[in-house]
């Protein structure tokens, strides 16, 4: 089970109280001003683990999390202000990849922030305009699933290309010149294949050619 607690913002010790971040109403979250943090293990999350080499050191690392409810006043569909519903998630930790470069796992750092707009429905997210950077749009639910939001975090949060930030080693298959690599002390001294200077093609040589054997050319 997911570690977790999770304490009312500014309310009665009364209201406090475990969470349950499998199954939360997050509207009520929301309305309430609660907070909550706990940790979640990658065991719990099969779509990142499917990112972590099987050679890796450490298969099941741990993230910490902290989510906060809050409301913002907010122009209303029947042109009256209320208060619409929003949630700040925060996901730290560290996790093993593979690198694209020298193809060991490396350990790359996460560290996710992220402040979510709580609607109703699918069609009121998509309503919502995609040019605001600051801000995300989630369909909420009285059973909603905050490990996973967490774990939808972290795949966003993934590099494009996972990579040391100095490879240790070269890959054998860039030290043994398979990729014209010989001789090189580091992966980021391989050289660009070079092209030979006879294989280059200039664009303008056929020009040349059809004028040298236009009309009235000797052959």
């Amino acid at each position: 089970m997911t570690e977790q607690s999770g304490k009312p913002a500014g309310a009665e010790s009364s209201k406090s109280g475990a969470l349950n971040p499998r199954d939360l109403d997050i509207f009520e979250f929301a309305r309430s001003g609660r907070e909550a943090a706990g940790v979640v293990r990658l065991s719990q999350l099969p779509r990142m683990l499917n990112e972590v080499p099987a050679e890796a050191p450490d298969r099941d690392s741990a993230f910490t999390w902290q989510a906060a409810g809050f409301t913002q006043q907010e122009l209303q569909d029947d042109g009256t202000e209320g208060p619409q519903p929003y949630l700040r998630l925060a996901v730290h930790g560290s996790g093993w990849l593979t690198c694209q470069r020298c193809l060991a796992p490396y350990e790359q750092a996460f560290d996710a922030d992220a402040i979510f707009r709580i609607v109703q429905t699918e069609e009121e997210a998509d309503e919502f305009p995609l040019d605001d950077d600051e801000v995300e749009v989630i369909v909420g639910s009285r059973q909603f699933d905050l490990v996973d939001l967490i774990e939808e975090e972290l795949l966003l949060s993934l590099p494009l290309v996972p990579k040391h930030e100095v490879c240790p080693e070269i890959h054998e298959s860039l030290a043994s010149g398979a990729d014209g690599a010989d001789g090189v002390d580091s992966v980021d001294d391989v050289p660009e294949q070079e092209i030979e200077t006879e294989e280059r093609v200039n664009p303008f040589a056929a020009l040349e050619s059809l004028k040298k054997d236009g009309p009235g050319s000797k052959h």
